[in-house]
């Protein structure tokens, strides 16, 4: 029956969001990840955001990469590349500019298992090509996974879940942006889980809030 609740909510959010009239954005992101060998694996995403919940372009992401098993399950180390289409708005609001980055990253990724909480600690450097500028920034993400009605986050599970993301960037000003997340997933099978979760994005000066619709995929 929960099961059938969540596909259900999962079809109808995208009906439910055209008919709403709201500031919030919303973001479609795919995680993938192959398993080329013991210790080598292909990192591949797709994230469409919009600035509204659907239909206005605020970013296109595509990301890739490979990555190294330092110890199984628990520590990777990976590098990578990503290109990056955003639509910016200019001064006045009716009008928008479009820029494109590639970027170039490197990360590590170390997870922890107490009890019934999965922890996931990724540190991520990238160096940033936007147009003719080019910047570097620090990331650090802390993520939490919590099975709700089993003891462990196994086939057919309903979780919590949450993360937060802070951008530190090398120039002044040193923060850039902070990510805070939570949401209800499910794991459908050992290869295939979703999410959908309300994130608030933290700037400076300013803030957004998003809704997240993810899907992770292993293969």
């Amino acid at each position: 029956m929960k099961k059938c609740v969540l596909w259900a909510m999962l079809a109808m959010a995208p009906l439910w969001l055209c008919g709403q009239k709201s500031e919030l954005g919303n973001w479609l992101i795919y995680f993938g990840n192959k398993q080329i060998s013991e210790k080598w694996n292909w990192h591949h995403e797709v994230q469409y955001r919009n600035y509204d919940l659907i239909g206005d372009l605020e970013q296109l992401l595509l990301r890739t990469g490979v990555g190294l098993n330092l110890s199984e399950n628990n520590n990777n180390l990976l590098a990578g590349y990503a290109y990056i289409h955003s639509g910016n708005y200019l001064p006045g609001g009716e009008e928008k500019t479009y820029v494109s980055e590639h970027r170039i990253y490197q990360q590590f990724i170390s997870k922890q298992h107490f009890g019934r909480f999965h922890i996931q600690h990724r540190y991520r450097f990238e160096q940033r090509f936007v147009e003719d500028d080019f910047k570097m920034r620090f990331r650090y993400f802390l993520s939490l996974n919590v099975p709700l009605h089993r003891s462990t986050l196994s086939d057919r599970t309903f979780y919590f879940s949450a993360y937060n993301e802070i951008f530190l960037s090398t120039e002044s000003p040193v923060f850039d942006r902070n990510r805070l997340y939570g949401g209800l997933g499910y794991k459908l099978g050992p290869r295939l889980r979703f999410e959908l979760g309300y994130m608030n994005q933290f700037f400076e000066r300013s803030g957004r809030d998003q809704l997240n619709m993810i899907c992770f995929a292993s293969f």
